[in-house]
């Protein structure tokens, strides 16, 4: 738990001890980064405005090495800085003031899904293949060609779900529910789902301005190209 506001942090650790969670808290972002280098965590609750680095740095460098879940928590509530959140890598946004119960809410679904793989994955186990792009939803890996693509957590179920329902028009609606656990409630929630597009668009087309495996079906949603091929993995016995 990462936040320069006193009263926030001691809120939080208490809320968030009680619900079962084992907390840390620090107050600025550099003893963020000097935390994980020896510690880590399963978790970061992220405040984007911190002394002397701040949040969307923090996560930017998390990122370089690491595909730890992270929520940002921020003032800062125009659509431009939560694009600007999840661009950095975040995996969720809520903007203060918010509800504790809220934000326990999307770290449990969070969770639940990171320790539960037979939740987590949203298609049978196997290999998926669309063009150049091959998903292996045992171990979570993704290649381009024999070059591993490094996709963060959520980026990789995103990925899995449009490429599960190739030829399949899903809806930002769907996506969000489906991978975020909670209906948009406001236009701001299904623009997230836009940034993460446009994300993986950037690591997997050859053209991201120009892309062939991720379509726009605009004012709807997205949809994978037809599925070239799928394989299920041996299973030892």
């Amino acid at each position: 738990m990462v936040d320069d506001d006193a009263a926030i942090r001691q809120m939080l650790d208490l809320r968030l001890s009680m619900a079962g969670y084992d907390v840390e808290t620090v107050a600025d972002g550099q003893d963020a980064l000097d935390f994980f280098e020896g510690d880590g965590a399963d978790l970061v609750v992220l405040d984007v405005m911190l002394p002397q680095v701040n949040g969307f740095e923090v996560c930017r460098q998390l990122r370089q090495d690491s595909g730890i879940p992270v929520v940002m928590l921020s003032a800062l509530g125009d659509i431009k800085d939560r694009i600007a959140g999840l661009e950095a890598g975040a995996d969720d946004y809520l903007v203060k003031p918010f509800s504790p119960r809220e934000l326990e809410a999307r770290i449990e679904s969070i969770l639940r899904r990171l320790r539960d793989p037979a939740a987590a994955r949203l298609v049978a186990p196997g290999t998926l293949e669309i063009g150049s792009i091959r998903l292996d939803t045992n171990r979570q890996q993704v290649y381009k060609g024999p070059h591993r693509i490094s996709l963060t957590y959520t980026e990789f179920k995103l990925l899995e779900l449009l490429f599960e329902q190739a030829g399949e028009p899903v809806s930002r609606a769907d996506i969000l529910e489906k991978l975020w656990g909670y209906a948009p409630t406001r236009q701001a929630d299904l623009r997230v789902i836009d940034v993460y597009v446009a994300r993986l668009r950037s690591k997997i087309e050859e053209d991201p301005r120009n892309p062939e495996l991720i379509l726009t079906i605009r004012g709807f949603g997205y949809v994978a190209q037809r599925r070239i091929s799928q394989s299920q993995l041996a299973v030892d016995s």
